[in-house]
């Protein structure tokens, strides 16, 4: 069927809701609406909100929902067809998350669909307390306003797999997304009995599993320390706040005018803590109330960022990676004093992330374990140490893009846990006299500094995508050093690495301590490069990657 024939065909049938955009629609936007169906990966889907088969709308999260139904019947017995749903604050979450329940409904599946909106680690939790077949979670995380989506999850609250994906797309792509959807109103749904509320006692269950991760052991710390806290207007404010709040922390200041969930995002148009901009009012609050910490969390409540003064008074944003190597620290250290270390502990963190976890792990015995770009193949190895009977040997697990766990209560990143643990990190070297900042400083003295960057390269089209494919080759053809360090050891992960699963990933072990990953973006048309350096100190480190990325670039021209 042609673009226009299925435009057409959309103005005839499409709910009432998307024709006057339909309507509005001129040649070039007509194109762009129809020109594809939006694509379902690992990820799910994602995409712009608005009328079109290359859109988020209330038809292509049915049809995605259908083919996940057909998927979850033919794999699970009728006992365990559950599907949890949750949704975040953006624009038409909601709706989205009511319809999917009535599109499983519609199929006999049981939906247990969150009262109101949760973060995505409630998402996981829920799937597994509830013993479900599969989740959905309603969220385009830090996108813009103007994005949503449709993330999916196993039966393990991990998102889900390669394989599980290509099943699931092979599902929806045999469906006509008007007349092969089977859905009840979300309202018969509940009047049935077919879609219920989770209850509220799993909520609770969540928050009693974060407060559990606390390292204090029972000793006191000063628990009226200066917080601001920005939810970014998304579903972080009652979580965030409950857990600090149970945990006695009593002086903690909420951005006002990002307290609200609000899909429009009016304060931070990139509602991502990664980002100077989305912590700008964050860091006035600050200043203005001389807060001792400032924390932050993504939209879905899965990315935590903070910002520390540093010995000027000054507020310092710490990149995922220092977050993640304190929290490594302060974790190790604290289980030993306590006691509580297990056997054979692990560690799991991705291998985009810094170098130097690897370095912190090895002084405290901890075994660390690298595994492929995505949280949930840090969910994964949780499972795997669960299988083997020793769940309790994973001790944290961190990635470079803010994302923190240290508990196997849920399978991805968590942004409750992160904003707890870091409150309670602060104010235990407080007691001690020691500022993050100071402790960072004492990491990168014991073991080098370590500078971590990525630099992207942008590739557009066909001519793009075969260019991208002959600058990956070219990086496999036997270099033997890049920027003068000399090639130690080039792992490549496209036969399918140490059990992970293929991937077009290739990185490479540098004399001096130095390495280079490099990987196309798997959602943009983008070439991925990420340099990790070691050097005496900050200045060292810098002139060092620098040399790094310009070698880099040649590669790119």
């Amino acid at each position: 069927m042609s673009i226009e024939q299925t435009y057409r065909r959309w103005l005839k049938e499409a709910d009432a809701s998307l024709r006057a955009e339909l309507r509005d629609m001129n040649e070039a936007a007509q194109e762009d609406a129809f020109y594809r169906s939006l694509a379902f990966g690992t990820g799910g889907l994602r995409g712009v909100i608005g009328a079109g088969t290359n859109r988020m709308n209330i038809h292509t999260v049915a049809k995605a929902s259908q083919g996940l139904a057909d998927y979850v019947a033919k794999h699970f017995p009728p006992e365990q067809r559950k599907i949890a749903v949750s949704f975040d604050s953006r624009i038409l979450s909601d709706t989205f998350a009511k319809v999917a329940s009535g599109v499983f409904a519609g199929n006999g599946i049981q939906a247990l669909i969150y009262r109101e909106l949760m973060p995505t680690p409630c998402l996981s939790y829920a799937v597994r307390a509830l013993g479900c077949a599969a989740g959905v979670m309603v969220t385009a995380s830090h996108n813009p306003s103007k994005y949503n989506g449709y993330k999916v999850y196993g039966p393990d609250g991990c998102q889900i797999t390669t394989e599980a994906a290509a099943e699931i797309l092979s599902e929806i792509e045999k469906l006509d997304i008007f007349t092969d959807i089977r859905q009840m109103p979300f309202a018969a749904g509940m009047e049935a009995g077919r879609i219920q509320y989770i209850p509220d006692q799993v909520y609770t269950d969540f928050v009693e599993e974060v407060k559990k991760q606390s390292l204090l052991g029972g000793e006191t710390v000063d628990k009226d320390v200066a917080i601001v806290y920005s939810p970014l207007n998304g579903t972080g404010l009652k979580p965030v706040l409950r857990t600090l709040r149970e945990s006695g922390y009593t002086n903690v200041t909420v951005v006002k005018e990002q307290e609200k969930p609000d899909g429009h995002f009016p304060t931070c148009p990139y509602p991502n803590p990664e980002i100077r901009e989305a912590m700008a009012l964050g860091l006035q609050y600050a200043a203005r109330l001389n807060a001792d910490l400032l924390l932050a969390t993504d939209p879905d409540c899965d990315r935590c960022g903070i910002a520390v003064k540093d010995a000027r008074g000054d507020y310092q944003l710490l990149t995922g990676n220092e977050t993640g190597l304190l929290l490594l620290d302060y974790i190790c250290s604290r289980r030993i004093a306590l006691g509580n270390m297990p056997k054979n502990p692990v560690m799991v963190k991705t291998i985009v992330t810094t170098d130097m976890g690897e370095k912190i792990a090895a002084h405290y015995g901890v075994e660390t374990r690298n595994v492929l770009t995505g949280f949930k193949f840090i969910g994964e190895t949780i499972g795997r140490l669960e299988a083997e009977g020793h769940p309790e040997r994973y001790i944290f697990g961190f990635e470079e893009s803010y994302g923190y766990l240290s508990g196997a209560y849920v399978r991805d990143k968590d942004a409750v846990n992160a904003a707890f643990l870091i409150s309670e990190m602060f104010a235990w070297y407080k007691k001690q006299g020691v500022s993050l900042m100071d402790k960072l400083n004492q990491l990168y003295r014991e073991y080098g500094y370590c500078l971590n960057t990525l630099h992207s390269f942008e590739f557009e089209g066909a001519a793009g995508f075969e260019k991208m494919q002959g600058i990956m080759a070219a990086f496999r053809q036997g270099l033997k050093e890049i920027g003068g360090r000399a090639i130690e050891k080039c792992l490549d992960y496209a036969p399918g690495l140490d059990g992970l699963p293929k991937s077009d990933v290739l990185k490479f072990y540098l004399s001096g301590g130095a390495s280079v990953v490099v990987r196309p973006s798997g959602t943009e048309p983008k070439l991925k490069t990420y340099i990790s350096v070691f050097a005496p100190d900050r200045e060292a480190a810098a002139r060092e990657e620098q040399t790094l990325a310009d070698a880099l670039k040649q590669f790119m021209a």
